[in-house]
């Protein structure tokens, strides 16, 4: 019975710091920026592959391929989520990422770099 009771006290011990440096963590992470498990997250959304200029007033894949990126970074593209529409949403989320990023310009339009990074 004493074993039971010291074991169970050291699993309710390792659980409460578990959670508690996980309430740390998470206060420490950025409000813009990745944030969670989207640094492990693969980076291929599947919709499309190519590099082609992307940016506000353009639909479809390339849009879609975009919006699941920076989801996957932890960036919001909008209440739409991937809806395939390029609109100031997604062309702020771009924004967002490019400046986070560093090294790309951050002018809204997915180019060569911004794919590269996105894909990275």
């Amino acid at each position: 019975m004493l074993n039971r009771r010291k074991i169970f006290t050291a699993v309710a011990a390792a659980t409460m710091v578990a959670g508690l440096s996980a309430g740390t963590a998470a206060a420490a992470t950025p409000t813009a920026g990745p944030q969670g498990p989207a640094y492990t997250a693969a980076r291929s959304c599947a919709y499309y592959t190519g590099t082609t200029l992307t940016d506000r007033g353009d639909k479809g894949l390339r849009v879609k391929e975009v919006q699941c990126l920076l989801l996957s970074w932890g960036f919001n593209v909008g209440p739409d989520g991937v809806d395939g529409d390029f609109g100031p949403n997604t062309e702020g989320a771009v924004r967002q990422f490019q400046g986070w990023y560093g090294g790309l310009s951050v002018d809204g339009q997915v180019g060569v770099n911004t794919w590269r990074a996105l894909r990275s």
